[in-house]
């Protein structure tokens, strides 16, 4: 598991919106900084995720904000996976911190039937798992895929890394880690 502090973590991209760096609707972005939660408070709004993930029936933990998952994963209490393919991690971006274990591989975004396999290996079943995926649809399905194989704490996270398509059918103007202006790193 990887631990960052806000010191050590790269510097956020400018947020996708109007040219002013104000996104281009009316959400604020997240402050970059983890200490926007304290420990406690992280692990208490895990707490609440967690019981929100029971009361909705999701079939996995939980659903989480990024700045919550960027929280968690800062200060070593989760670890975050991003499950989008490699090629979406290349073209698009990725946070620094974490594991990869893909969900989906190509452009066709074929089904990784080693994907539990490939997690356990990399995580453990019982460990705080934040699954990170596009717009936080494939994530909840990887989520869902993990729980029914005996993880007992996957959690979504909500908006995914480029967020819910505009009305042009574009992400990054709506929601997603990087409007939020958590950290992200291009290859």
């Amino acid at each position: 598991m990887t631990h960052i502090s806000h010191d050590q973590a790269p510097a956020p991209r400018p947020h996708a919106g109007n040219g002013s760096g104000t996104p281009a609707h009316g959400d604020q972005p997240h402050p970059f900084d983890i200490e926007t939660f304290s420990p406690d408070q992280a692990l208490a709004a895990l707490e609440q995720a967690r019981q929100q993930g029971t009361a909705d029936q999701l079939g996995y933990a939980g659903q989480v904000s990024p700045a919550l998952a960027w929280a968690l994963a800062g200060y070593g209490l989760a670890t975050l996976v991003d499950v989008r393919s490699n090629e979406e991690r290349v073209f698009v971006g990725h946070v620094a911190v974490g594991e990869h274990v893909a969900w989906a591989s190509g452009t066709a975004l074929t089904r990784n039937p080693r994907f539990v396999r490939e997690l356990e290996a990399r995580t453990g079943k019982d460990h705080v798992l934040l699954l990170l995926c596009r717009s936080g649809n494939r994530s909840a399905d990887a989520a869902l895929a993990a729980t029914r194989a005996g993880f007992s704490q996957v959690f979504n996270i909500l908006e995914g890394f480029e967020g819910q398509r505009d009305a042009s059918h574009q992400r990054g103007r709506i929601n997603g880690w990087r409007l939020r202006g958590l950290p992200w790193v291009q290859s």
